[in-house]
């Protein structure tokens, strides 16, 4: 059986500048892989080329086994796929519920849209901003905001850049119960983070990007003592 995402040879030129060079990675049903880097790696760059917001120059990018390199953002979320972004895309003058609605009522049509709203509220513990503005909200709880709309969609895979940026220790630690909530339902998780504790404990696998390129993969035990990896970007971890 194919992974649900496939991610094969995929590079990226701007002006002569190569973004991505070959890069590659499989996310799997029911688990959190992810994606690691430096700074100007690429990771924005890869999640753009899977979601559909960038074409690449060469590779491919399948979902459920079906080749979507060549279709837009909203086909491909129609094969349920669903992202968050390193800036906050929320909208600020609504209501966290009103949020979450809007995603909710774009999703399959199994159950009522307010259903799926309170359902989400409950579990990310939402109840005390459901009706508050989005642009009121501090930044931790605004990203778990976001989270919970993507959720909303009912994606069979959700890319999450930086999703705990901004959150503190406690908020950090109930969103890794989350993603592995996510993934005990069956969903792929890939998840772009520099926090490297949260990184290893929750991910299953791990893929490292430096200069365009996938440097390393495998279970984080693996890959946080791989030479490469220690130069590129961990450190002591």
């Amino acid at each position: 059986m194919p992974s649900l995402l496939e991610v094969d040879d995929v590079t990226v030129v701007f002006g002569g500048n190569r973004a991505l060079d070959g890069a590659g990675l499989r996310a799997e049903r029911g688990a959190v892989t992810g994606l690691i880097g430096p700074n100007g790696a690429g990771k924005s760059t890869l999640f753009d080329v899977i979601c559909g917001l960038r074409n690449p120059t060469t590779g491919t990018v399948a979902i459920g086994g079906k080749d979507v390199t060549k279709l837009g953002p909203a086909r491909r979320a129609r094969h349920g796929l669903a992202r968050t972004f390193q800036r906050l895309e929320l909208f600020g003058r609504l209501s966290v519920r009103d949020n979450l609605l809007v995603a909710a009522e774009l999703g399959p049509a199994k159950r009522k849209a307010a259903q799926v709203v309170t359902e989400i509220i409950e579990r990310l513990a939402l109840h005390h901003v459901a009706d508050h503005s989005a642009d009121e909200l501090p930044t931790g709880t605004a990203r778990l905001v976001e989270v919970g709309r993507a959720i909303a969609a009912r994606p069979h895979l959700i890319l999450l850049d930086e999703p705990a940026a901004g959150q503190d220790h406690t908020e950090t630690d109930r969103f890794a119960g989350l993603l592995r909530s996510l993934a005990d339902d069956g969903t792929a998780v890939l998840l772009v983070e520099h926090d490297m504790g949260l990184v290893m404990n929750v991910c299953d696998e791990l893929y490292v990007l430096d200069l365009g390129k996938i440097i390393a993969s495998g279970p984080p035990s693996v890959v946080r003592s791989d030479a490469s990896v220690l130069a590129a970007y961990l450190g002591e971890v």
